[in-house]
């Protein structure tokens, strides 16, 4: 799951990268109203954590441009002001949830957790493609009660295919949804390749048909029934 935090104050910032980051979330950053305004407009996220007060601009202003855009990033809404009328303008204005600072930074890990669920996962605690069974919470993948020994990086490439399953996706929006601004795209993707090989291998040895297909020139995708 891929995460932007805009967030100015660094100390703040670094820290939510930190503990978010080390619960498995792939977590871009930016610290000013332009270069957020860049990345919502080049990019889509599982979820924005919002500052209201930032460099150059609101906010409000960067929620307001995603919703005339029709984007469904998931979005908290973050303020120093701890002001009902933040909150109430955030939420009228279409942000998922609202937390006025200081917060714990475990409860912004469970308020991520639960807007991903509710907009990616229908609500669901797991999810359920064909015979393989997904803890979301957990982070823990099963088939027929064997539980599959994931990298990291191959869990959270399971997940991106999962959720848009019979879709073809990009080598190129594979790569940047498992990396973002962790690498500078290259002209081949074998690493990739090397993912899924990897992946493939690991479902079917654990009683799984082949699900996942390669689609000459154009990317994979999660095929199912």
């Amino acid at each position: 799951m891929k995460l932007l935090i805009v967030e100015d104050e660094y100390s703040l910032r670094h820290s939510m990268i930190e503990f978010l980051t080390s619960s498995s979330y792939l977590c871009e950053s930016c610290s000013n109203y332009q270069d957020a305004l860049e990345k919502i407009e080049l990019y889509d996220y599982d979820c924005i954590i919002l500052d209201i007060m930032l460099p150059g601009g609101s906010g409000l202003d960067l929620l307001k441009n995603l919703k005339q855009n029709n984007k469904t990033d998931g979005i908290i809404i973050i303020s120093a002001k701890g002001e009902l009328g933040d909150k109430i303008n955030g939420i009228e204005m279409g942000a998922d949830d609202y937390l006025a600072k200081p917060f714990h930074l475990s409860e912004l890990a469970v308020r991520v957790a639960a807007i991903i669920r509710r907009k990616k996962f229908q609500g669901k605690s797991n999810l359920i493609i064909g015979n393989i069974s997904i803890d979301i919470q957990g982070k823990r993948v099963t088939i027929e009660n064997k539980e599959l020994d994931l990298t990291q990086k191959e869990y959270q490439l399971l997940i991106y295919l999962a959720i848009n399953k019979n879709r073809v996706l990009s080598k190129n929006a594979i790569a940047q949804h498992l990396w973002g601004d962790d690498m500078d795209f290259p002209d081949n993707y074998d690493f990739i390749y090397a993912h899924i090989k990897n992946l493939r291998k690991k479902i079917v040895a654990a009683g799984s048909e082949d699900c996942i297909r390669s689609i000459y020139g154009e990317g994979y995708k999660m095929q199912i029934a």
